[in-house]
């Protein structure tokens, strides 16, 4: 069975969840750390994958209470957690840009789509308006993220001006669209309370 697929319960919501909805944190040597790859040693402590819960465990002390210690807790915690999710969001889309299964630019992405090979979009946060209308309109049915800036996806694929982007249908798409959701959902504080 994989990992992502086994429930753990939420310590702020209560509420059991697949692991792939969840935020694994572990406490090593008092203090308390993102473990989101599960490689640290400990027992785990999941938060649902949303700001909110995040920091409602930290206000409300319920890591201190579920470790049973006075954790330390960096000032800039949840700024860490966000760019720990973003930085891996970014990874996969690099990873899959590597094995082929990316296509940047306009062009390119409106033949993908009329060739019904892509699984989801990505478009640049600051895309001009007229671009975004015609992949709109292109891609009707087709899930979009508009999470990060041209420069940053840039960056994170070592190309320029990248503003649109198709996933096309593989198996690693399915990776990419679950870190692209996992921080859609961070950053979107979705909640289920």
């Amino acid at each position: 069975m994989s990992r992502e697929l086994i429930e753990r319960k939420c310590i702020v919501e209560g509420v059991s969840k697949p692991g792939n909805e969840l935020l694994r944190f572990v406490e090593l040597n008092n203090e308390l750390l993102p473990d989101f790859n599960k490689k640290l040693p400990g027992k785990g402590m999941y938060v649902s994958c949303n700001r909110l819960s995040v920091i409602k465990a930290i206000e409300k002390k319920i890591f201190h209470k579920v470790s049973r210690h006075n954790l330390r807790i960096s000032e800039n915690f949840i700024e860490i957690v966000e760019n720990l999710i973003k930085e891996k969001a970014l990874t996969s889309l690099n990873m899959a840009r590597k094995a082929g299964v990316l296509v940047c630019g306009f062009e390119k992405v409106k033949e993908v789509i009329q060739k019904n090979k892509v699984d989801f979009i990505i478009e640049a946060r600051d895309a001009g308006q007229d671009g975004k209308e015609k992949i709109a309109f292109l891609a009707k049915n087709l899930e979009k993220f508009n999470l990060f800036s041209i420069d940053e996806l840039d960056r994170a694929l070592n190309k320029e001006n990248t503003v649109h982007i198709a996933v096309l249908k593989s198996d690693m798409s399915r990776s990419v669209y679950d870190n692209l959701k996992k921080y859609q959902n961070f950053l979107n504080g979705e909640n289920n309370e």
